[in-house]
């Protein structure tokens, strides 16, 4: 199994190669990776003591971020490591100051997993939520190197739990210790005999309830919604926009803020002809204080979503209408009642919401209007609805102490 998995290394690293010349992710993925460990033998120096954080991309960096701030904190003479495997991770986070070293992870081929344990001897690896990259982890466990999942899910469907999966279930036995975001996930691996687990939670509500806590001011998006009740709108894909076009033609009283995931040009342009007869403007051209007749603010630049949430009364999060919701954690941390689409089902937080009463599905333009109405219009149901909310988040806290507190095991302080 071993070989069709290398196989399958190999046949991924050359067909991203080959969609350099068209695609701009693949050309920063491969451009990323150049003279990668001649960089890496550079920069470190020799007998430092490093622990390697690894983030799939920018989600779990910010889901991994209060482990790191805390392992700085109660381990100062260690340095870190972080490594993407993602573009939209690392350029994000390149000159992030709580990290060491930061780069690529090189692709998993037998032969970089070995080099870059061998510059880096990490004394411990914490990976964020997933990515199973064997080579990497055959690599730490012969060194002897302890490996951690941190924050991580498991789910039914996935291929250590299927028939014939034995090689796959056997590498997650080099794992040295997997802190799980719930208790079914918890079932899953003990199902499969990796007992060495244990229920932690999810750092990012640790993380959601640090942000909601940084005194931010933005005087712009204030004076936005000064005089109305201002829905927040964030990661929001077309399908979530229509919705939302649909809502602004029923209620001349709200506004919108638009966080849009995508915001390239061509997604921006069409998000304002969209709404074009609500008078929108873009974030980075809006003057202060913004114009009277515009009810409609589009954020077209990346890190503001989280420090939104604060100035909304409502909160609507995209993706329920494609391939899942994005982070609700961080509007609900607000107090801010959260809507989402139907495509919900795999999200733990949104079946929990839904369930205390934070959070409220949708199917439709109608459903939507409803739902919003009924809370923007009945005090008493708002009211309960950001408490259940706000409840949820500072009760789901306390998986970074967990985590810190086991690298404690390993590690001296």
């Amino acid at each position: 199994m071993r070989v069709f998995y290398n196989f399958f290394i190999y046949g991924y690293s050359f067909l991203i190669r080959i969609a350099v010349p068209f695609h701009q992710q693949a050309r920063r993925w491969a451009d990323g990776r150049k003279d990668d460990f001649l960089r890496m033998k550079n920069a470190v120096g020799k007998h430092e003591n490093i622990v390697w954080f690894h983030c799939a991309s920018l989600g779990e960096f910010e889901q991994g971020r209060p482990v790191m701030e805390a392992f700085r904190e109660t381990f100062p003479d260690y340095k870190i490591l972080l490594t993407f495997f993602s573009p939209s991770g690392y350029e994000l986070r390149k000159d992030y100051p709580g990290a060491d070293y930061i780069f690529y992870l090189p692709i998993d081929k037998p032969k970089n997993a070995r080099r870059f344990i061998r510059i880096f001897k990490p004394k411990l690896a914490i990976f964020i939520k997933y990515e199973y990259w064997f080579n990497y982890i055959e690599e730490l466990s012969k060194n002897k190197i302890p490996l951690f999942f941190v924050s991580a899910i498991f789910r039914k469907n996935q291929y250590f739990f299927r028939y014939g999966a034995k090689w796959f279930r056997n590498q997650l036995q080099k794992v040295t210790w997997f802190q799980v975001q719930d208790e079914f996930s918890s079932e899953l691996l003990n199902s499969i005999r990796v007992f060495h687990n244990e229920v932690g939670g999810d750092t990012r509500f640790d993380r959601v309830l640090k942000v909601a806590h940084e005194p931010v001011s933005l005087p712009v998006i204030e004076n936005f919604a000064s005089g109305s009740d201002l829905l927040i709108c964030g990661s929001t894909w077309p399908p979530d926009e229509d919705i939302l076009k649909d809502y602004l033609t029923h209620e001349d009283s709200v506004k919108m803020v638009i966080a849009p995931h995508k915001i390239n040009p061509e997604h921006l342009a069409e998000i304002q002809n969209k709404f074009k007869d609500f008078h929108p403007v873009l974030y980075s051209e809006t003057t202060n204080p913004p114009p009277e007749d515009a009810r409609v603010m589009i954020i077209d630049s990346m890190g503001l979503l989280s420090h939104l949430y604060r100035y909304g009364k409502l909160a609507y999060v995209g993706g329920g209408f494609g391939v899942g919701i994005h982070n609700l954690p961080e509007a609900a941390v607000y107090g801010l009642p959260v809507i989402f689409g139907p495509n919900h089902q795999r999200f733990r937080e949104a079946l929990s919401l839904l369930k205390n009463g934070g959070g409220f599905a949708i199917q439709d333009k109608k459903s939507f209007r409803e739902t919003a109405n009924r809370l923007l219009q009945n005090p008493k149901k708002y009211k309960a609805a950001s408490e259940a909310a706000a409840g949820y988040v500072r009760q789901q806290s306390g998986a970074t102490f967990k985590a810190v507190e086991k690298i404690k095991e390993y590690l001296v302080v």
